[in-house]
């Protein structure tokens, strides 16, 4: 049940709500000041609002925290797996197997290098035989391909006069294609004279059979007005 409120002077009579209706009688305070005093004050609303946006600042703070903990313990989880240490841990005996084998025959490896590498066998273990296979066949294509490198640095040197001489070829060849074309056009205009010239060949028999079936004579100078009958 609601406590009486000391300051309205309509509630439950108590001393406070006594003496502030006696000071309203006296007109010492008025009822629109006791009102105006019942309403909490801004500044500790605003107080109010300023430590509620504090503490989400800070659950929002936690949380980010926490993300980025999750995230490099997920970009750490390849590292501190087991199996992934396991891997490590087998390459790092592995090594230490072959660098105390070297050591072991640190004696006859030394003497070995003294002498000229010739006409031996180097054993290799068998998970290596694939690149060595690889290697031998790029060794034997540099082979195949070495003359044809060598040619190429013989003629660096020379490769300034090499471009002026194909740059007079290129030249005589530009020439070649603007003969060729003017022959080509001279050949098409020549086409076409002979078809003129063969399309009017049954005329001009058609006519000097006509003549010829008169009896007319052409003149044999193409110039001369008279014609013989």
């Amino acid at each position: 049940m609601e406590a009486a409120n000391p300051w309205d002077p309509a509630s439950t009579p108590n001393a406070a709500g006594l003496v502030l209706g006696r000071f309203v009688a006296s007109g010492f305070v008025t009822q629109e000041m006791l009102n105006i005093a019942k309403k909490s004050a801004s500044c500790f609303v605003n107080f109010s609002k300023q430590q509620q946006i504090t503490n989400i600042q800070a659950e929002i703070n936690q949380k980010k925290l926490e993300i980025e903990l999750l995230r490099l313990e997920k970009d750490a989880a390849d590292v501190i797996d087991p199996s992934f240490l396991e891997e490590k841990c087998h390459t790092l005996q592995h090594m230490n197997n072959h660098l105390e084998a070297v050591l072991k025959e640190k004696r006859s490896l030394r003497q070995r290098l003294l002498k000229p590498m010739c006409q031996e066998n180097l054993p290799i273990e068998s998970v290596y035989h694939r690149y060595m296979v690889h290697l031998l066949e790029l060794a034997v294509t540099f082979i195949e391909r070495l003359e044809t490198h060598l040619e190429t640095i013989r003629n660096i040197p020379h490769l300034d006069a090499n471009l002026k001489k194909m740059s007079k070829a290129l030249a005589k060849m530009n020439v070649l294609v603007t003969e060729t074309e003017e022959l080509a056009e001279n050949i098409l205009k020549w086409r076409e004279q002979q078809k003129e010239i063969s399309s009017c060949i049954p005329k001009i028999l058609a006519e000097e059979n006509y003549l010829h079936k008169y009896g007319i004579t052409m003149p044999s100078l193409p110039y001369t007005s008279k014609i013989h009958v």
